[in-house]
């Protein structure tokens, strides 16, 4: 359904990533951002579903074209050690929100594990994103805090993370209670990357619900 684009960075460089358009005028837009394992199929099946839900999906390519094998977790964890947090944000996050509001439409901003950090981080930083949804991913305080969050915010975690551990959720919502943003958190009994129907942790009936949440999230703040 998707293509691949090139669009501007805020700096002006340009930068890559793939679009899935929702087929009509003035949809609200997405940006979904990668897991460490790179734009994947995977990612951008979520943005092809996205736009047949009426939005426009956006997956910036933050790694430039590196994918990593999923059973590679040395390498993916190269590739987003090696990652500009603040950069991807700043620019890539912050000039794919400009390129889906050039109609006028509200913009929402989503991620998965890495993406997810980068979705926390984004919510503090880019002004233009009308509201976020996260999954299973916080990043560290020197990077956002997310008490300073102000915009709609969404939260999707799993009980079983060894990552995201329910110790790490349980730091965030405290945060959260302290912010002037509108939040909800969702907990799964669930392993870290749920979401991801091509890996073994897939779990069908948490992906589902939280799928059905984040839709009901973005109408309420987005519209669509």
């Amino acid at each position: 359904m998707g293509t691949s684009i090139t669009f501007k960075r805020a700096d002006g460089k340009d930068t890559e990533g793939y679009l899935a358009k929702a087929g009509r005028d003035h949809a609200p837009g997405i940006i979904v951002i990668q897991e460490w394992w790179g734009l994947q199929d995977q990612i951008k099946g979520m943005c092809d579903r996205l736009a047949r839900a009426g939005y426009e999906a956006l997956a910036p390519d933050l790694y430039g074209g590196v994918t990593v094998p999923y059973h590679d977790s040395q390498k993916a964890n190269r590739e987003m050690s090696s990652l500009d947090f603040l950069d991807a944000v700043d620019n890539i996050v912050r000039g794919a929100a400009a390129y889906l509001s050039q109609s006028g439409a509200k913009v929402g901003l989503t991620g998965f594990c890495l993406g997810g950090a980068v979705t926390v981080i984004g919510a503090v930083r880019v002004p233009e994103i009308a509201a976020a949804c996260c999954f299973y991913g916080v990043p560290p305080r020197e990077a956002a805090k997310p008490e300073d969050i102000k915009i709609p915010f969404q939260g999707h975690f799993a009980t079983k993370d060894d990552w995201c551990t329910p110790e790490v959720v349980g730091a965030l919502e405290s945060d959260l209670k302290k912010s002037k943003a509108r939040w909800e958190l969702f907990r799964y009994d669930a392993d870290h990357a749920f979401m991801n129907e091509q890996r073994t942790v897939h779990d069908r009936a948490a992906a589902e619900l939280a799928w059905g949440r984040m839709l009901s999230f973005w109408r309420s703040h987005l519209g669509g």
